[in-house]
């Protein structure tokens, strides 16, 4: 199953050069790395990145972050995958610009 996390430019290029990342500053101040479903990418975009341009979508097979891993209650109660460790750039699938086009990001096909 692939998951998402969505990165400003920044923070993908610090990803991309230390091959390794923390997160931005939310999982830094709580503690993992919050990523989302393809059902739940478009409202975390929304919700957390309205207006943001410059933004980066990466895909991570979820399968191969292993224990690290949990699946945790979050907005109205859906389980969102939260990484407890790095995001490594070897993870990384794939990694797609997501546009502002008339105030909303637009995601590849099959993830609006």
């Amino acid at each position: 199953m692939l998951i998402y996390k969505i990165l400003r430019a920044d923070e993908w290029a610090a990803l991309r050069e230390a091959g390794t990342s923390a997160g931005a500053p939310v999982d830094l101040a709580d503690g993992y790395i919050h990523f989302s479903t393809a059902e739940q990418v478009a409202e975390t975009a929304a919700k957390h990145f309205a207006g943001v341009d410059g933004l980066v979508l990466l895909a991570v097979e979820a399968d191969g972050l292993g224990a690290a891993l949990k699946w945790e209650a979050s907005r109205g109660g859906a389980l969102f995958p939260h990484l407890y460790g790095p995001l490594r750039m070897v993870d990384v699938l794939w990694s797609q610009p997501l546009p502002l086009q008339d105030g909303r990001h637009r995601f590849p096909e099959g993830l609006s």
